[in-house]
């Protein structure tokens, strides 16, 4: 009983395991509008420590991404994306599709990536992305 409850304390200090990705995109230029400028998302079909790479810090010469592991994507979405993972999608989640070169390795049929749009000031032709790389797009 002493030894259970001692590793209850050890765990207790312990960060939360992080599955998720949320992401703030914002331009350096005011000409130049990010069309998702805050999203969160995960991974299906894959094994958990893929959204580590993947989740990273990025910058572009004029949107920069500001990423940071979450224990899971937040209620509240205004709509989401189901759309097959590709190799470049571990790189870029906006990158989805299902052309993949035959030379990378290949991903379970069944990886996703799920993408939460919580602003953006084009929910429209965040759809349109989502549809043309073959999602499902759900509107909440």
């Amino acid at each position: 009983m002493r030894i259970v409850f001692m590793l209850l304390l050890l765990g207790a200090g312990l960060p939360a395991l992080a599955d998720d990705c949320e992401v703030f995109n914002r331009s350096s230029s005011s000409a130049v509008q990010p069309v998702v400028q805050h999203s969160c998302y995960s991974f299906t079909g894959m094994p958990a420590e893929a959204i580590a790479w993947s989740c990273s810090n990025e910058s572009k010469a004029m949107v920069s991404s500001d990423k940071r592991r979450v224990p899971r994507c937040a209620d509240g979405s205004l709509g989401r994306c189901i759309a097959p993972l590709t190799q470049e999608a571990l790189a870029n989640p906006e990158a989805t599709g299902r052309d993949q070169p035959s030379t990378r390795p290949a991903l379970p049929d069944d990886a996703r990536v799920i993408t939460y749009y919580y602003d953006t000031p084009s929910l429209a032709q965040a759809r349109s992305d989502c549809e043309r790389a073959d999602g499902l797009w759900q509107a909440h």
